[in-house]
């Protein structure tokens, strides 16, 4: 069984008073980026890996999918995404994405944000995904870059012309690493851009595109917190294809 965070009550708290957390994909600065790599959704079946509290899947039945599958390991997202709306056309339930299983040919569409890098065994899941997709199917995931992952220590250094540098730990050293947010102990699974998109290659897929996400200019200027992200990047998006 993966690490179930997310139901630590103070790792909860602190999680669901983030922006993206309050405001839904309207609060996710890498949304745009993601939505533009998303097929046309309307009549499409779709299996949200991780879908926290179901800002996904609502936006994409909104949107006209015919089906959306939510899933996630938390108790505790996936009540307060049935209360945030549920229905025939929108189904949650519960799953470890280490173990998942899914019916082959189902779905039009596999979606996943910021999960993946609490998965350790990717190469399996990719495997789960290519076979549940239909033949065209798309994967589009964002996942944590693994450069933001992989610093030594919270913080910037500066270097000998007095600029500032990320300093990255270990970075061909993939695995599990243990931080600290919100509560302590979290394990999170290390893994160069390399070994992922090659895992998507080895599972079948094609890869349509891949983006180290950074703000805009505007997104920037709305939220002047959001100049840090272009230091190093914190969001590894892929658009793959069955």
């Amino acid at each position: 069984m993966a690490q179930n965070i997310y139901d630590r009550s103070d790792f909860f708290e602190g999680y669901s008073n983030l922006g993206r957390s309050v405001e839904g994909l309207d609060g996710a600065p890498e949304w745009p980026a993601l939505r533009a790599m998303l097929p046309d959704v309307d009549g499409s079946s779709i299996v949200d890996l991780g879908c926290g509290f179901g800002w996904f899947c609502r936006w994409a039945r909104a949107h006209g999918a015919r089906e959306v599958l939510g899933l996630d390991l938390s108790e505790k997202m996936l009540a307060r995404a049935c209360a945030e709306g549920a229905g025939d056309a929108i189904v949650y339930e519960r799953a470890n994405l280490d173990e998942l299983s899914l019916p082959k040919g189902r779905f039009n569409l596999a979606y996943s944000s910021l999960a993946l890098h609490y998965v350790s065994d990717v190469a399996r899941l990719f495997a789960t995904v290519h076979q549940a997709l239909v033949p065209g199917g798309i994967f589009v995931f964002s996942t944590e870059h693994p450069i933001y992952m992989a610093p030594t220590n919270p913080g910037w250094s500066v270097d000998a012309a007095g600029g500032k540098t990320w300093p990255v730990d270990r970075y061909l050293v993939e695995g599990p690493r243990t931080t600290d947010w919100f509560t302590k102990g979290v394990v999170k699974h290390h893994r160069t851009i390399g070994t992922t998109l090659n895992l998507l290659i080895q599972a079948g897929f094609t890869i349509g595109h891949v983006e180290e996400f950074r703000p805009t200019d505007e997104q920037i200027a709305a939220r002047p917190e959001l100049a840090e992200e272009l230091e190093r990047p914190m969001f590894l998006l892929v658009q793959a294809r069955r």
